[in-house]
């Protein structure tokens, strides 16, 4: 019997509260762990950083029910009900040629058999002795059942409890609870690259944490060809060879009457150029949502990303368009990602396994397909336009303000930095995520108080100063009532990554043109919220009071060939007015994709004359007519 083994007995034997180690922080535990269970510390703390950068989260589970520094899972405790709503009623389509699809399924826990994966807390607990209280709750038990089971997962593969951190590949991918041999391999492979080139970070409790680099480390690989798990079904699926992929398809189905689902047959990229790539969460967990997309009168997406371990579903060949969006014009151009989570759950925190496969995933569609690395390409679905006036109280809010930006674009190579002198012309958000804490209500009820948590959001006043009233948002609240601080409430807020033209400076703080308005944010030099930049701004024509904005960027009316319906181009309730400066994303052509049958050979694509700017107008982006504005530099 392996030594740690020994030691259940007496832990079993022995009072919950006095089974926890006494240690000093949490560098100790993952030592005194470490020790116990003869686990190298190495492997120890790579583990725990993919989980979760060794962030406690004051004991509150993430998006799948995983507690603590080492994400141990129990769902059905985490997540049994939670109620957790959708945050908008948006036609997914968004495609004023058909009628609206307003689908009523919603992704659950109930009745799904939970895999082995979202229950790892209750079998550490067994092998531990602790209490599942003290998993939950408590890092230094949290780290000794990650211990427990890492130890464990070695000894059922048959091989000893080592030293050498080189000799635990097979025990690393098990604990991913992966059951696919590509999946496991993924995840072992970013913890030993992690290993490899060490690691430190202040975490979310404020304590120092240091993974000391060991490059040149090479596991043993083979070691999981003996851990019984399956092959994946990679065949037919568009991901880079760094993370794990399997082919789950949405169905393209007729089902009656002319109607069909769940997305649209297409050729991109030689039909139509992929523009952007728009960042949702499931608000709902990965069983329910395959079940979701594999239904023919549901709607569709084209990638699923599992929170355990960063597991990656396509669902949609990339040439061809799903209903995702809300915005045909947007569907038509973008590629969606949906990552199992829930935005109004500030503690239901997302996994670095998650964050890192969907920056690699990104990565790859942006070469390939030639989409820009900034936040006007790669979208979240709350900064996707309302298509209509009609439409823009009704677009979801998804992944909203806990989803973490800064870090996520960090992971994709193209971290947020200042780009010009203290008084350039542009601003880009850019607060400290964990330090940066607005308050939010609407989370578990309606109009309760959300878990004050980091944030990539930042609120916005009419002056300079928190005794002003929020900036309004007319075309969320027509009557021209306030803006709130619920959590999906849009009308107030900027985005990390996201760049404004400023329009003034008062002490600390700073304002920005924004829908219209004079928007301020306080900015104070000692812990500032962003950073100067320069880029290109367009501005009403001289002689012109003001322009329209709209929610998508479709050909004039002379456009459209015989047989295909013009499409409206239909200005939202806001305006661009004479003196204000808005930053933009890219100039684009007039498009819009026809296909309306579930037949192909009527589908369309129509190009007019009529240029657009994408520009950030809101907390969403927007277009202007390029014939209506002039395009100039920011400044330095």
């Amino acid at each position: 019997m392996a030594c740690g083994a020994l030691l259940l007995p007496l832990l079993a034997a022995a009072p919950a509260e006095a089974r926890v180690p006494a240690v000093a922080g949490l560098q100790s535990a993952f030592a005194a762990a470490s020790a116990e269970y003869q686990v190298p510390q190495s492997v120890l703390l790579g583990v725990s950083y993919l989980q979760s950068r060794w962030d406690t989260h004051a004991g509150a589970p993430s998006v799948t029910g995983g507690y603590g520094p080492m994400h141990l899972t129990d769902a059905r405790t985490a997540l049994a009900g939670a109620g957790h709503h959708a945050e908008g009623t948006e036609d997914p389509r968004g495609d004023s040629a058909r009628p609206a699809l307003l689908p009523e399924a919603e992704p659950s826990l109930d009745g799904v058999e939970l895999p082995a994966r979202l229950r790892t807390l209750p079998r550490a607990a067994e092998l531990t002795g602790l209490s599942p209280e003290a998993l939950r709750t408590d890092p230094v038990a949290n780290v000794a059942g990650g211990a427990a089971l890492l130890a464990a997962a070695q000894r059922e593969l048959g091989e000893p409890l080592s030293a050498d951190p080189t000799d635990w590949y097979g025990a690393v991918a098990r604990f991913s609870g992966a059951d696919d041999r590509s999946t496991a391999a993924a995840y072992a492979d970013d913890v030993y690259d992690v290993i490899r080139g060490g690691a430190q970070r202040r975490t979310d409790a404020g304590q120092t944490v240091e993974l000391p680099a060991r490059p040149g480390l090479a596991p043993d690989t083979a070691q999981l060809g003996r851990a019984g798990l399956r092959p994946a079904a990679a065949d037919g699926t568009e991901c880079p060879k760094s993370v794990s992929c399997e082919w789950i398809p949405a169905p393209y189905e007729e089902f009656g009457d002319g109607d069909y689902g769940n997305h649209d047959l297409a050729n991109r990229p030689a039909s139509q150029d992929i523009d952007y790539i728009v960042v949702h969460d499931t608000e709902g967990a990965w069983e329910g949502v395959l079940h979701m997309v594999q239904d023919p009168t549901y709607v569709s997406w084209h990638y699923s990303l599992r929170s355990t371990d960063g597991h990656i579903a396509q669902h949609v060949k990339a040439k061809d368009v799903a209903w995702h969006a809300g915005n045909w014009y947007v569907n038509a151009k973008s590629v969606g990602l949906e990552h199992e989570g829930f935005l109004a759950s500030p503690d239901a925190w997302y996994t670095e396994a998650m964050y890192r496969s969907s920056a690699r995933l990104v990565k790859y569609l942006a070469k390939k397909y030639g989409v820009p690395l900034d936040r006007q390409h790669i979208l979240g679905h709350d900064t996707v336009p309302g298509p209509t006036s009609g439409t823009v109280p009704g677009m979801h809010t998804d992944p909203g303000p806990y989803w973490d930006w800064r870090h996520y674009f960090e992971l994709l190579g193209r971290p947020f930095e200042a780009t010009a002198g203290p008084s350039g012309g542009l601003v880009t958000i850019l607060p400290e995520y964990a330090a940066n804490r607005p308050e939010f209500t609407g989370c578990a009820t309606r109009g309760e108080p959300c878990a004050v948590h980091g944030s990539s959001a930042v609120r916005l006043y009419s002056g300079p100063g928190e005794d002003y009233p929020l900036i309004k948002d007319i075309g969320l609240r027509p009557d021209g009532s306030g803006s709130t601080t619920d959590v999906n409430d849009i009308g107030s807020r900027v985005s990390t990554g996201q760049q404004y033209a400023v329009a003034g400076r008062s002490g600390e703080w700073t304002a920005i043109w924004f829908l219209g308005q004079k928007a301020w944010f306080r900015n104070p030099a000692a812990q500032p919220v962003a950073v100067s930049a320069k880029g290109l701004v367009v501005t009403p024509k001289e002689g012109r009071e003001s322009v329209p904005v709209y929610g998508r960027a479709y050909p004039e009316a002379g456009a459209y060939p015989a047989g295909v319906p013009a499409q409206a181009v239909s200005p939202l309730p806001y305006t661009l007015p004479a003196g204000q400066r808005y930053v933009v994303g890219d100039k684009v052509p007039g498009e819009y994709y026809y296909a309306v049958t579930f037949d192909t050979a009527g589908h369309r694509v129509v190009r007019g004359s009529d240029q657009y700017y994408e520009i950030q107008y809101g907390h969403r982006v927007a277009f202007v007519r390029a014939a209506d504005v002039t395009a100039v530099p920011s400044g330095s």
